[in-house]
């Protein structure tokens, strides 16, 4: 069984805790005023500002004469809101995650599952809102440079999958370490182990991608991390002490 298997298998198992039955909630609530808030406020006025950009849009022109998007033309802008809405919460909730809720979250699992875990507290809690400023400019700009992309259907289920995935291991992976690996440890992982990080980001895009289960999985993902991260940096201290 792969290390990325086992981490989304113990993540499920730490779901059901109370705690993070409580804390599955608060953050998604959270972020789901806050966009309720500024749709209410800043909706119309938004829409009506991106379909006279797509209106003055030669690319967007070409593209609405393709099919499906010609179903879609007169309400693009809506449709583009809508299909936005959703995905700003997650990333808010992520966000809020990986800046307040992953300390106690990685207390209460190394307590419980890795408790001869010296912490050796390699990042500090501006690293962490640094990290997460850093992810969030990091995912706009993939975003703004995969706008061509956009508009080749086929991309539509890959594009958000991808992003995600890069969101989930950006954020998670510096909070889940942040207590009990040293720099260079932190260091060393995310490098050796780059691949399953986005792998196991992927893995979480995709169960994001189920409706409903979608807004509980910013929690789930915290714990899968931790769970990976955690176990990877147990068998690089083993590693350690073996070549003594």
């Amino acid at each position: 069984m792969s290390e990325i298997t086992k981490a989304l298998i113990k993540a499920f198992a730490s779901l059901l805790h109370p705690r993070m039955l409580l804390l599955m909630l608060w953050p998604v609530a959270i972020a789901l005023v806050l966009w309720l808030g500024l749709a209410f406020a800043f909706w119309s006025e938004t829409a009506a500002w991106l379909q006279s950009q797509f209106e003055r849009s030669a690319l967007i022109e070409w593209a609405i004469g393709v099919w499906p998007l010609t179903l879609v033309a007169s309400h693009l802008a809506w449709v583009l809101l809508v299909l936005l809405f959703v995905p700003l919460v997650l990333i808010t909730a992520v966000l809020i995650i990986g800046v307040f809720s992953m300390p106690a979250m990685v207390a209460h699992l190394a307590g419980r599952s890795y408790p001869r875990l010296e912490q050796r507290s390699g990042g500090t809690f501006a690293g962490s809102v640094w990290n997460s400023v850093a992810a969030l400019a990091w995912l706009a700009l993939l975003v703004l440079l995969s706008l061509p992309l956009w508009l080749v259907p086929l991309l539509w289920p890959v594009l958000p999958v991808l992003l995600f995935a890069y969101l989930n291991q950006r954020v998670f992976r510096y909070d889940a370490l942040a207590e009990h690996a040293s720099a260079w440890e932190m260091q060393t992982l995310i490098r050796r182990h780059r691949r399953e990080l986005f792998l196991l980001g992927v893995a979480l895009a995709l169960i994001g991608m189920i409706p409903v289960l979608g807004f509980f999985t910013p929690v789930y993902g915290g714990l899968a991390y931790i769970h990976y991260c955690l176990a990877r940096l147990a068998q690089l201290r083993d590693e350690a002490v073996a070549t003594q």
